[in-house]
C-alpha cells in the first residue's frame, strides 16, 4: 500500500496536536465524538453504542477495533476508529469506520494527522487495502480525501446493511 504519509504530530503557533493510540480512558471522549458525528449526519438517535460497549469491545479480552485519538493542548478533539477485515480478492484489509474532529477544531490539520496515522497503521499491519466510506453529500470530506494520492472513489458497489437489535 503506498499513500501520501505525513507526520503524526505537529506544533503550530501555540497549538500542540498529538495523535496516539487510544486507551480505555479515552472512550468517554470517543463516545462524545461519535455522538457529535451522528448529530452532524442528522442521525443522533442512531447511536445505541454505550461507553461499556466501547470499552469492552476495544480493550477487552478480544479487542474488535483499534482507535487513535488526536489531542490538542491535552484535550481529545478527534479520533479515528479502525478494524481488521478480509477481502476474498485482496486478503487482509484495514477498514476505517470513522474519522471525526470536533467542529470547532476542523481545518487545523487534525483530520490529516489522524488519516496519516491510520495509513501508517494499515501499512504496519501489512494490509493490502485501506477501505472506508464517505457520504455523497459530505463534500468537505470528499475534498479532504481527494488530497491524498492513490485514493479511489468507487461508484460501482452498493452498500448494504442488516441491523440486529440486542
Amino acid at each position: 500500500m503506498s499513500a501520501k504519509i505525513k507526520m503524526q504530530s505537529t506544533t503550530t503557533t501555540d497549538l500542540k496536536i498529538t495523535v496516539r493510540a487510544a486507551t480505555a480512558t479515552d472512550m468517554p471522549a470517543a463516545l462524545s465524538l461519535i455522538k457529535d458525528l451522528a448529530e452532524f449526519e442528522n442521525a443522533p438517535e442512531a447511536v445505541i453504542l454505550t461507553l461499556d460497549d466501547l470499552t469492552k469491545d476495544g480493550f477487552g479480552e478480544k479487542p474488535l477495533f483499534k482507535a487513535f485519538v488526536a489531542e490538542l493542548n491535552n484535550e481529545v478533539v478527534g479520533m479515528a476508529l479502525t478494524y481488521i477485515g478480509y477481502s476474498t480478492w485482496k486478503g487482509k484489509l484495514v477498514y476505517l469506520d470513522d474519522i471525526v474532529v470536533r467542529e470547532k477544531h476542523r481545518s487545523k490539520g487534525i483530520g490529516e494527522l489522524l488519516f496519516n496515522r491510520v495509513i501508517e497503521y494499515a501499512t504496519n499491519e501489512k494490509a493490502r487495502v485501506l477501505k472506508w466510506q464517505v457520504l455523497r453529500w459530505n463534500k468537505d470530506a470528499i475534498r479532504f480525501y481527494e488530497r491524498f494520492s492513490n485514493v479511489v472513489f468507487d461508484d460501482e458497489w452498493v452498500d448494504c446493511k442488516l441491523h440486529f437489535r440486542s
